[in-house]
């Protein structure tokens, strides 16, 4: 399964290349952006965007409140993982 994880692009590094910085939860990696800019949106838009990463790769743009939505479903999605480790007797 695929899974594209919410991030914010907070900067851009190098235009040429298509390459910004995405912060996810707090952690900031380099990733490119060409699927997400076009003719209408150029690189300094995509500042404050949030978009779906997958292998460091911005996929799509969505909003805000779906960026939330999706982080608050990974993190109960986590938790539910830990439980299960838990009721399996797994390390905790």
């Amino acid at each position: 399964m695929c899974v594209g994880i919410p991030g914010q692009i907070v900067a851009i590094i190098d235009a040429d290349t298509d390459t910004a910085m995405v912060e996810i939860g707090g952690i900031r990696r380099a990733i490119n952006i060409a699927c997400v800019t076009d003719a209408h949106r150029n690189h300094e838009q995509c500042i404050g965007a949030w978009v779906l990463v997958h292998v460091g790769f911005a996929m799509s743009r969505i909003d805000e409140d779906e960026a939330m939505k999706t982080l608050e479903l990974l993190r109960e999605l986590g938790e539910m993982a830990e439980e299960m480790r838990w009721i399996q007797g797994g390390p905790q």
